[in-house]
């Protein structure tokens, strides 16, 4: 949620990319399935090359129809690419050269898993909702009756904590439409992709996956799915899923302590 509202003020988040070796991802359990929306922490590499190895499980049994992105707008794709592109091409198709998205998504973070993919003739997808279709999301009251009302107000108190604060309160339903509008968009993006005996792999952040809140709210009455979420903590605090929010939890050693406020507060001048 603190990457949305980076995002949302233009700016994002340093990460660095060096990452601990963990093991294979864990599938057992969630195949097949048409869709699996795989969530993360954006600040956690370790995520990030559990989506690569999930990329990569999946190409090699002839499973993976397409990789969704929440790091990529609508409209853009690698379907036009052959396998052998390389990666200056993969960029410039995805729209990741620019240093808007580059900042806020570091290619040496995303680019194994994206490439992963194309290497075995796996188009990416945009899934987010571009940047120009924002205001008329924020005006958009339709939105609103998305959630039941309880978790409406979870959705609000969420995007409130994500900007620490700082938002004054006449912000808050605009920003949640917006959030809500990425879920949607993110959604739908998947549900064209999806194809007979083939899994879609969505990626995005977990507050975006979350079964309760995020992109399955938005899915076709009945649409099958599967939903991991991946956590940064020490074992002893692992929590069990709760198949309300996910059906998997992949746990990644914590990271070292970061003031994502003091960021934010920096970002808007306060």
């Amino acid at each position: 949620m603190r990457r949305l509202a980076l995002l949302l003020l233009g700016a994002g988040l340093a990460t660095g990319c060096a990452h601990r070796p963990g093991p294979p991802a864990d599938l057992e359990g969630l195949l097949p399935t048409p869709l699996l929306l795989l969530g993360e922490l954006h600040d956690a590499p370790e995520h990030q090359a559990l989506q690569a190895d999930t990329v990569r499980q999946l190409a090699g049994r002839g499973e993976l129809a397409a990789v969704v992105l929440e790091m990529v707008e609508q409209g853009r794709d690698t379907r036009r690419l052959p396998p052998d592109a390389n990666e200056a091409q993969v960029r410039e198709a995805l729209d990741w050269t620019g240093d808007r998205n580059a900042s806020a998504w570091p290619w040496a973070v995303y680019g194994p898993v994206v490439m992963a993919a194309v290497r075995d003739g796996v188009p990416v997808l945009g899934g987010n909702l571009p940047r120009a279709q924002m205001r008329a999301a924020m005006g958009d009251a339709a939105l609103d009756a998305v959630l039941p009302e309880v978790a409406l107000q979870r959705q609000r108190e969420a995007i409130r904590d994500g900007h620490c604060g700082l938002l004054p309160d006449t912000q808050i339903g605009p920003m949640t439409r917006v959030q809500l509008a990425r879920d949607r968009a993110m959604a739908r993006t998947a549900v064209a992709a999806l194809a007979p005996g083939k899994t879609v792999l969505l990626i995005a952040g977990n507050g975006h996956v979350q079964r309760d809140l995020g992109v399955p709210r938005h899915l076709p009455p009945g649409q099958s799915h599967r939903v991991v979420m991946a956590l940064a903590r020490d074992a002893a605090a692992a929590p069990v899923a709760d198949p309300a929010q996910a059906d998997r939890i992949w746990l990644t050693p914590a990271r070292p302590e970061k003031d994502h406020c003091a960021e934010m507060r920096q970002q808007m001048g306060r």
